[in-house]
């Protein structure tokens, strides 16, 4: 039976949003904005997204939490959980689960640049998770 450690997973949620708000903000932030056509929606529309913000943020939060949640199983059902075993275990989840799904979001949606701002974003995102549950076993 695998021993999650919680508090990993918690700390792996924390990082995923800072990792995201720096991502998505001074890094891409108006790559990604251009691509989703955000930079020409109304200020109504904005006003709008910005009232559901918390609650986007909420649900990212919580899914985060699932995933790394099984990135933990992952690591600790392989016997994977030193840094290198770790930072193996992400990179494979990211090739094998996150890079084809979102590359068949962007073949049928037709935008390339939120494929490679989004597996990025992933890949920092996983390889920094598969640190933080290596080091807290």
């Amino acid at each position: 039976m695998n021993n999650i450690n919680y508090l990993a997973v918690l700390v792996s949620a924390v990082a995923s949003m800072v990792i995201g708000s720096i991502w998505y903000g001074p890094l891409f932030g108006k790559k990604f904005m251009q691509a989703m056509g955000m930079d020409s929606w109304s200020q109504e529309k904005r006003d709008a997204e910005k009232k559901r913000m918390g609650l986007t943020y909420f649900i990212q939060f919580i899914a985060s939490l699932v995933m790394f949640y099984v990135v933990a199983r992952f690591m600790g059902g392989l016997g994977q959980m030193t840094l290198s075993g770790g930072l193996s275990v992400a990179l494979w989840v990211w090739l094998g689960f996150i890079v084809p799904v979102k590359l068949g979001d962007a073949i049928w949606g037709g935008k390339m640049t939120l494929f490679w701002i989004g597996v990025g974003n992933m890949l920092v995102t996983l390889l920094v998770t598969g640190a933080i549950i290596s080091f807290w076993k």
